[in-house]
């Protein structure tokens, strides 16, 4: 506890302990029902007194994320029950009985959340006299955005951002407001299986091109463009999902030139740009080579996916075409999460960047070793950013990855299969295997995949087995 905890703020210091076992205790790394250390043993390990740490318990016990047991200690609970605990799914109903969820490739909050979200709550009665509908966003959060932009050589004015409620709120937009029913949208295969059903919102046909697992190809880029005719392509040039990959400078020129050639609009997905784990330079946006792309952007992968705040940054002329389209599904995004955001931007994202960079690296790498240690036949890019390696299954055993999900589930590791990432079918030689969760988690759930594995070729007995949970899935 010492060790996660250490770095809590000290203005007062029992608040600050406080803050930071919360954040513990809320996102799991310090499991429910734990037995805490006694204030003498946390005392002397943090080298605090021991008022600060009777103070901070008192606090953890007054908003229900403790409680005190006569003769035993005092024990780790959560205001909502335990069902909260380790709350990273977006499955429908619960996951529990030592289930490890891998379909959503996200992970918990960053250290220092909850004290930004108690900062907004106080900053928000400024907010509290007008209606409250911001459906372009709040104008000091435009403005955030667009310097973000202006940091990374993009020039954009604040009138070119549309906040919305997550990059996939931000893609319905773009689909309502500029794809109907006889118009044509490129999607590369495989991809974010979400962004595939926002972008047919107008009712939109879809076209896909197969993304090579080494890049892309520009030459089949540029014929299906001049076959097919589409109005927008939608492109993830940092850290593709599911793939890992990340598209050149050249490669974004030359790609640029293609969309002007035969008159297509990129709708760029920079969900993961921020999410560069390794000491490469940072590459220019996309739009930097094409004036006329629309680029949405996010910190629900990035930062938390609890915070579900994205944007559009579009050319000036697509601005009131958008903004009315978005007014068709919504009217803004909440003012809180609007206002915690601008004093990110401001002052403490980059701090929570870095964090969770670390532990995305150190996660990425504990995940590599596994794999070749206990499943050494399947082949796999590390990926130099994001948050999933893209895994190749051996092409002999003649089943493919739906099979070995099946399987897994029944071993309680969920994950999702490749054909969950293909628009038009196929890709079951290939997994996405993502390293959001800590590192024993996933050394665990490499051993039952490698259980189930060996459960489905045949190649050794399986462990034991974990009921399965039926129902559909929502990949993340």
């Amino acid at each position: 506890m010492a060790t996660l905890a250490g770095d809590f703020h000290r203005s007062p210091a029992y608040v600050g302990l406080a803050d930071a076992l919360k954040e513990l205790i809320g996102d799991g790394r310090i499991g429910y029902g734990t037995r805490l250390p006694s204030e003498r043993e946390l005392t002397a390990a943090l080298g605090v007194s021991r008022t600060t740490v009777t103070r901070a318990y008192a606090v953890l016990r007054d908003t229900g994320y403790a409680e005190a047991r006569h003769g035993s200690g005092t024990f780790t609970r959560l205001p909502g029950g335990p069902t909260r605990a380790h709350d990273r799914a977006l499955w429908p109903t619960h996951v529990s009985g030592g289930v490890i969820d891998l379909v959503c490739a996200a992970a918990t909050a960053p250290p220092g959340m909850a004290a930004a979200y108690a900062e907004a709550a106080a900053a928000l009665p400024a907010h509290l006299g007008n209606h409250g509908y911001y459906p372009a966003g709040l104008p000091d959060l435009q403005a955030a955005i667009a310097s973000s932009y202006d940091d990374r050589g993009l020039p954009t004015d604040p009138e070119q951002i549309i906040v919305t409620t997550g990059a996939l709120a931000a893609s319905a937009v773009v689909g309502a407001a500029l794809v109907g029913p006889r118009e044509r949208v490129l999607m590369e295969s495989p991809t974010y299986p979400n962004a595939v059903q926002a972008l047919k919102t107008g009712g939109g046909r879809l076209v896909t091109i197969p993304l090579d697992p080494s890049g892309w190809d520009l030459d089949a880029v540029g014929q299906v463009l001049a076959k097919h005719g589409p109005r927008l392509v939608h492109v993830m040039p940092d850290h593709h999902n599911p793939t890992g990959l990340v598209m050149t400078e050249d490669e974004r020129a030359a790609y640029a030139r293609l969309l002007s050639r035969h008159g297509a609009t990129a709708l760029v997905d920079e969900a993961h740009h921020t999410l560069r784990l390794d000491d490469d330079p940072p590459l220019p946006p996309f739009a930097t080579f094409s004036p006329d792309a629309i680029t949405v952007g996010s910190v629900s992968k990035s930062i938390w996916g609890g915070l579900r705040m994205g944007w559009i940054r579009a050319p000036h002329n697509l601005v009131d075409t958008l903004t009315r389209a978005r007014v068709g599904l919504d009217l803004g995004a909440p003012v809180l999460e609007q206002v915690l955001l601008t004093q990110l931007i401001g002052s403490g994202l980059e701090t929570m960047l870095a964090v969770h960079r670390e532990r995305l690296r150190e996660q990425r790498d504990a995940l590599v070793a596994a794999l070749h240690e206990e499943l050494p036949d399947w082949t796999f890019r590390v990926p130099v950013g994001g948050m999933a390696l893209w895994c190749h299954l051996p092409s002999d055993p003649p089943a493919g990855a739906t099979a070995l999900v099946i399987e897994a589930e029944r071993h309680g590791v969920m994950l999702a299969p490749g054909p969950s990432f293909a628009p038009a079918g196929g890709l079951d030689r290939y997994l996405r295997f993502p390293f959001t969760v800590p590192v024993p988690q996933l050394q665990e759930a490499v051993r039952r995949v490698a259980d189930a594995w060996r459960a489905v070729y045949g190649t050794g007995p399986a462990s034991s087995a974990v009921p399965r949970r039926r129902g559909g899935v929502l990949v993340a």
